[in-house]
């Protein structure tokens, strides 16, 4: 894609991309009664010389080059500057790094810039030849959330399905180390993708509010309705991220309490091999005077008094239920 591109809309809708951009911003022409986007790619050397002559001042350069955003809206005179998110679609890209969209919005003038591709954008502009364009500033930047939300919820919904899978195969023997580190990647995108998106539902609340002149009554409903679609969407992620901490406290006890069992075992097989050690090493001191000593039968007698005192103490430890438990599984 062009690292600079024009479009033009009339009041109607009607337009579509027009040629290469004024070097200023102010000389971007737009037609009567409607507006004029570019659309910057900055991460080029065409995109940074366009936007450091494009005569913005100090305040709106600084927001539009900013190396790192976070989704929010604010009035700058008769302007409003915005940043927005999308998910991380392109290839060999993570979809929870995602990918930041820089506005300048006026009257007769939308800027946008970026410094990776995002898909919304795209979308946006692939959609201005199945049918009319927008038709107000306000709608273009309507139209870019709603595309985002868009790209969004597929991701979503496979960390959903990703989550059923984990709680039916959440017991302490099947969940093995990948599944482990499947619950991790998954409690780590939500969290990183719920970061932003419940500050991209403020940024769109809040210009939905403002009270600017080019900001007309169908504007605000598509940016009410793309409000909406942001909130599902993190509410969505952060049930997500309970369901994954559920699952692993799930596990976790499952965990323990196989380990409980597994050292309760052994310390019922110690409690009973305890006093046969005691006895067996008490028998194998080496002084004189030991009782048998002369008997031939001696030996199967100690073995047979060892054999009954540990089946005795196996019968009582059975009987008061330290065993019970462990021998039912």
């Amino acid at each position: 894609m062009d690292e600079v591109l024009t479009f033009a809309f009339g009041p109607d809708g009607s337009g579509g991309r027009s040629a290469a951009a004024a070097a200023r911003a102010a000389d971007v022409a737009a037609p009567e009664g409607g507006f004029a986007w570019v659309h910057v790619n900055a991460s080029g050397p065409v995109g940074q010389d366009w936007l450091a002559g494009a005569g913005f001042d100090t305040i709106t350069l600084a927001a539009l080059t900013a190396s790192e955003t976070r989704p929010r809206a604010t009035v700058h005179g008769d302007t409003v500057l915005m940043n927005l998110r999308g998910v991380n679609l392109n290839p060999g890209a993570e979809p929870e790094d995602m990918v930041s969209l820089r506005l300048f919005i006026s009257a007769r003038l939308v800027v946008t810039v970026e410094r990776r591709e995002l898909n919304a954008v795209d979308d946006v502009i692939a959609g201005f030849a199945r049918g009319a364009g927008p038709a107000s500033p306000g709608d273009l930047v309507a139209r870019i959330a709603l595309r985002s939300a868009d790209r969004a919820e597929p991701v979503v919904a496979r960390l959903n399905e990703r989550i059923d899978d984990l709680e039916e195969t959440s017991d302490a023997e099947g969940f093995g180390a990948r599944l482990r580190g499947e619950l991790a990647d998954i409690r780590r995108m939500a969290i990183l993708m719920r970061r932003y998106m419940f500050p991209q539902r403020d940024a769109l609340s809040s210009l939905e509010i403002e009270d600017v002149p080019w900001l007309d009554s169908h504007a605000r409903a598509r940016l009410r309705e793309a409000t909406e679609r942001v909130t599902r969407l993190a509410e969505e992620l952060d049930a997500i991220r309970d369901r994954a901490q559920v699952v692993h406290d799930m596990v976790m006890d499952l965990r323990s309490e196989a380990m409980n069992r597994q050292m309760l075992l052994l310390s019922v097989v110690s409690a009973i091999f305890l006093p046969l050690g005691f006895l067996t090493g008490l028998l194998g001191i080496n002084v004189g005077g030991m009782p048998g000593a002369q008997n031939p039968w001696a030996f199967w007698i100690v073995v047979a008094l060892l054999v009954a005192l540990a089946g005795g103490l196996f019968w009582l430890f059975r009987k008061l239920g330290f065993l019970g438990a462990k021998l039912d599984k």
